[in-house]
């Protein structure tokens, strides 16, 4: 047997070279200027959004309100209620709250408006500083997305910092965010998840840091689901352009030819996206039930817009009005762009691919189907270009690839011509942009020097930092502009006219109610005229007003009947300054307007507890679809009168007479009408479904109530039983008897209620919160006119009722399960390094 060949000795290469010794200092400033490009993106992106502020005069940078529509109404009273509850003064928890609404889920609009991790900013600054604090998060935000998007266009090509930061900006910078997501944190959030989830999809194709997809993933989807949603497509986009266009021949970091070669990246991208999103589940599943239980609106189906208003949507600087496509990035990155599929340094295939896929994609916001796919296989409520942020990040990305390989000037002055020529095309496109031709000739002309002074570098290297200086300046000076121009075109528009949400007369009011306060004992109703739809979150009170995408239809089928006001199709709800409605839902305090403007007073009245007691049925003897009646029903005995009115007048003018007992209190109801109401020589507004029961005044001795209408509504009058006289007496003996009945204790928690009765015979407990999905009590819940109930047999003296978020369950286990498999992986993963 012969011996075997000595194996042949192997050389280290690396130790014959002397490697540099890898000292700390070293290290950090490598890894310091790994940071470069990203802090740029971030400063530029940040600071030319904030200098549109300042150019404007708005709040911080000047005394125009800042806040416009939901960002007023929503954003900045769900932020104050985070504030709340992470400095322990909230009336209620993360899984519901006692303010708004009469009690009302949280866990979803937490997931939903408050998921951008930066809303946490707000509780590191004093209350009064909330809404600078949500203010701020909008550039914070845009500015992270830039620096992700930085680094994610360095993992897909390698090439100066300073170029991809510059890109990146115009990213953060883009029409979607500077005119339609701007003033809504979360969703800004998915501006950011785009080019966190591409970064995930490089490192499936790296076939390494499986656990960071997963993470990632989740990241995107704790934020905000509704974008990230889109971002998550765009992703599944991006992964099959990447497999389409990347080297299968193998390599470092690149799998072998084969099958299973090509399917392992796919695999790992589908595990992990599956995986991060199964780890949202505490959050996801109950908001997608609430989402399926809350009071549903008439959305109108997809009607896309004219093919010249869409490609208008695509120049710079251009803010079109209402739901219309902002597509565009700078002039810079639009003239890259075009110049990618001329620049033959770049593979046939690689250019055929991303431009066919960018162009499919941007097809598929005017097709309605795919629209519908877009935006979860539902009908848009609202713009419905509202995954436009995707375009404009494949626009970036391509104007990056042709930037990292050198254009041509010729090639760039012929997309900037083509760019001078669409916008002349299209300058009469309703309501074209006033910036968009300095937008394209200025910016464009410099973004053109700026280039070609680059492609002038190699054999001028002093040319290199002019060319920078100037791609930095153009991006920053052009994305001002255009940020400017979107928020004062936008503030023309009625429903986006910005509102003050802090000053003197807001500040008085949240102490007016903090100084009547008496929870639980009773609510405190922060009374109207409201600063936002969510006064009751804003200012710490305990009424009715609420507004909320999951705004249950349990809690709109409970108010509506009963005489409050709403709007948003019944998502949105108001108070009504009304006696019986105080006693019927434990209203012990309100807040008035003062007799000097800004000022206000609050008082205190008797209020029946929380929980109250029923013996029996009750049927109001008034007409059953006059409003008295239903509040009658609900409180248990009759305390109005409803008399019959004589109708005159004409339609404009209507006049309504009836006659009342002397001392009465007279009150209207007319929720067809939009005018001002007028009696006995006061006026007040009349505002359709958004006015509620009404106070006219007392009933003079004659006993005769004299109404008149002035109303722009055609071809409607305020129904038979508008008017309704109450009788203070009979309702104080309601109270009087409501309270000696009901719970001599109670005790309320963040998602839970208990009391204490006093002994009795078989009855029903009825407690003031209207009975949304989600409670469970310790006797059978029902719902009693649209409030919670609980039967109480004979000798029963204690109930309990805790709230859980229809999902929170199997949502925790989804979590957990979720949570396992990505420690099980990171496990195996570092034990498979060490071995």
């Amino acid at each position: 047997m012969g011996t075997a060949a000595p194996e042949p000795a192997t050389v280290d290469v690396d130790a014959r070279i002397p490697a540099p010794r890898a000292t700390p200092r070293r290290t950090a400033v490598r890894a310091a200027s790994r940071l470069y490009g990203p802090l740029l993106a971030f400063l530029v992106t940040s600071a030319a959004f904030c200098s549109a502020w300042a150019a404007r005069g708005t709040f911080p940078f000047g005394d125009t309100g800042r806040a416009l529509n939901d960002q007023a109404n929503q954003y900045v009273p769900f932020h104050r209620a985070l504030w709340d509850l992470v400095h322990g003064q909230a009336a209620g928890d993360l899984l519901f709250t006692w303010r708004g609404g009469f009690g009302q889920q949280f866990l979803s609009d937490y997931h939903t408006y408050l998921g951008n991790p930066f809303s946490w900013l707000v509780v590191l600054v004093p209350r009064a500083h909330v809404d600078l604090a949500v203010f701020a998060i909008t550039p914070v935000t845009m500015g992270t997305a830039a620096a992700l998007m930085t680094l994610y266009l360095g993992k897909l090509h390698p090439g100066p910092w300073w170029q991809r930061g510059v890109l990146g900006a115009t990213y953060g910078l883009c029409g979607w965010a500077l005119s339609d997501a701007s003033y809504i944190p979360m969703w800004l959030w998915g501006l950011v998840a785009l080019p966190m989830l591409g970064i995930a999809v490089e490192w499936c194709l790296e076939e390494r840091r499986w656990p960071g997809v997963a993470l990632l993933v989740a990241l995107a989807w704790f934020g905000n689901f509704y974008t990230a949603m889109m971002a998550t497509m765009a992703a599944c986009v991006l992964l099959a352009v990447r497999m389409l266009t990347r080297d299968m021949t193998g390599g470092l970091g690149v799998p072998p030819d084969g099958v299973w070669g090509r399917l392992r990246p796919l695999w790992r991208a589908a595990t992990g996206a599956g995986t991060g999103i199964v780890l949202t589940l505490p959050l996801l599943l109950p908001s997608f039930l609430s989402s399926g239980s809350a009071q549903p609106t008439e959305a109108a189906a997809f009607d896309p817009v004219r093919i010249e208003i869409f490609l208008s949507g695509m120049l710079p600087a251009t803010h079109l009005w209402g739901g219309r496509p902002r597509l565009y990035v700078a002039s810079l990155g639009l003239i890259l762009a075009g110049a990618f599929v001329l620049n033959t340094a770049i593979a046939r295939r690689t250019r055929l691919v991303w431009a066919a896929a960018t162009l499919l994609v941007v097809a598929s916001f005017q097709f309605p189907p795919t629209q519908y796919v877009w935006h979860g296989l539902a009908v848009p409520n609202g713009n419905p270009y509202r995954e436009a942020f995707v375009f404009s990040g494949m626009v970036v990305v391509v104007a990056w690839l042709s930037l990292a390989h050198r254009p041509r000037p010729l090639h760039l002055a012929l997309v900037a011509a083509l760019l001078v020529a669409a916008t002349f095309v299209l300058r009469r496109t309703d309501d074209f942009g006033g910036w968009t031709w300095p937008a394209v000739l200025g910016g464009g002309a410099v973004s053109l020097l700026a280039l070609v002074l680059l492609s002038l570098g190699d054999r001028h290297r002093r040319l290199v930092p002019v060319a920078a200086a100037l791609m930095i300046g153009v991006v920053f000076a052009e994305s001002a502009v255009a940020a400017a121009n979107a928020d004062a075109r936008r503030a023309r528009e009625r429903w986006a006219k910005p509102v003050a949400t802090s000053n003197r007369s807001i500040g008085d009011h949240f102490e007016a109610v903090r100084g009547v306060d008496g929870w639980p004992a009773y609510r405190t109703d922060s009374g109207a005229p409201q600063s936002s739809y969510n006064d009751a979150l804003a200012l710490r009170s305990e009424g009715p007003q609420y507004y909320s995408s999951y705004l249950p239809e349990a809690t709109y089928r409970a108010l509506e009947p009963l005489g409050y006001g709403f709007k948003n199709d019944g998502r949105t709800f108001f108070g009504a300054d009304n006696p019986v409605l105080d006693a019927i839902f434990s209203i012990g305090a309100r807040v008035r307007p003062g007799a000097a403007p800004g000022t206000w007073t609050a008082s205190k009245f008797p209020a029946p507890p929380l929980v109250t007691v029923r013996t029996g049925p009750f049927t109001s003897p008034h007409p059953a679809d006059s409003v008295y009646a239903r509040q009658e029903n609900v409180l248990g005995t009759t305390v109005y009168q409803v008399p019959q009115v004589t109708r005159g007048g004409s339609a404009s003018e209507q006049t309504y007479a009836a006659a009342c007992a002397p001392g009465s209190e007279a009150y209207w109801f007319s929720p067809a009408l939009y005018g001002t109401v007028s009696a006995g020589g006061a006026e007040k507004p009349l505002e359709d479904q958004m006015t509620g029961v009404t106070r006219l005044g007392t009933v003079p001795a004659s006993g005769r109530v004299d109404v008149t209408v002035r109303t722009r509504t055609q071809g409607a009058d305020a129904g038979q039983h508008p008017l309704g006289c109450l009788d203070r007496a009979a309702l104080d003996t309601a109270v009087s008897r409501l309270t000696a009945a009901g719970a001599t204790r109670v005790d309320v928690g963040g998602h839970s209620i208990g009391a204490t009765l006093p002994p009795g015979a078989d009855r029903t407990a009825v407690l003031a919160v209207t009975a949304v999905p989600g409670w469970q009590c310790s006797a059978p819940a029902k719902s009693f006119h649209g409030l919670l109930s609980v039967h109480l047999p004979a000798g029963t003296d204690k109930l309990s009722c805790t709230f859980t978020p229809k999902g929170l369950t199997p949502g925790l286990a989804g979590g957990a399960l979720g949570l396992m498999v990505l420690i099980g992986a990171t496990v195996t993963g570092a034990r498979r390094r060490r071995a």
